[in-house]
């Protein structure tokens, strides 16, 4: 024979040791259910695990439960309750399928497993909430941003624009056909070689341009002029001073 009460409280002690603080005794007559056996209330809420604060969490839910005389073989006596921010919709909707699944497990302990299927069942309906409720405060944030704008632009700015580029676009044309004049200045002339190797000599009646060393080729020629003449003046100095011999 199975005995419920050593089995119930086996569960409450389990049930005080895992949730701790969300954990409490209430009187019967705090539970809205019609008995007098022992009553407990569950906190349940959407809050972050580590800071572990139910004060911040914008809904909290409170699951009430009381075993009855031959619980687990009888599925208990379940109201839920708004302890902050849930419809009287949701919490229909949520009792009913804690009763659903308390039917489904009959003859073992059951309550941890309704509290972990309302969690599930609350976060998922209000977290969803709770991020829509985010990105709207987010968009709402962005939305009052003011973005910076440039100067308009009207004709008389841009007739002004227009002058300084064109401006600025002719001064570097200058500049550059400057630099190009320089550069040819700049050129080595043709040599007498280079300027006969060109072909242009070619030409009838071509005349050579002014080229660098010219004044010294012309020197180098009357140079060779002049030691021809003396070559001459020595051959027929001695070839009359063989004449006179002779005779």
């Amino acid at each position: 024979m199975t005995d419920h009460a050593q089995e119930q409280e086996m569960e409450i002690e389990a049930l005080k040791a895992i949730l701790m603080d969300e954990f409490e005794e209430i009187h019967p007559s705090e539970s809205g259910l019609n008995t007098s056996n022992r009553c407990f209330l569950i906190k349940l809420s959407l809050q972050d695990d580590e800071t572990n604060e139910s004060s911040t969490s914008p809904v909290q839910l409170g699951l009430i439960f009381s075993h009855t005389e031959k619980y687990p073989d009888e599925i208990p006596l379940l109201n839920l309750k708004s302890i902050k921010g849930i419809p009287a919709s949701d919490l229909k909707v949520l009792k009913e399928k804690l009763e659903q699944e308390a039917s489904e497990n009959l003859g073992m302990a059951m309550i941890y497993t309704l509290v972990t299927s309302a969690k599930e069942w609350f976060t998922e309906r209000f977290d969803q909430d709770t991020d829509n409720d985010n990105i709207k405060e987010e968009t709402a944030n962005k939305d009052e941003i003011i973005v910076p704008r440039g100067e308009p632009v009207t004709v008389e700015t841009f007739l002004a624009w227009r002058e300084k580029f064109e401006a600025e676009a002719a001064l570097e044309r200058a500049k550059v056909l400057t630099e190009s004049a320089l550069a040819t200045t700049k050129e080595k002339k043709l040599t007498g070689r280079q300027w006969f190797q060109s072909g242009r000599a070619s030409a009838r009646h071509a005349t050579p341009p002014i080229m660098e060393g010219s004044n010294d080729e012309d020197d180098d020629d009357d140079f060779d002029d002049d030691s021809e003449d003396d070559e001459d003046m020595l051959d027929h100095y001695l070839a009359e001073k063989f004449d006179s011999s002779n005779n």
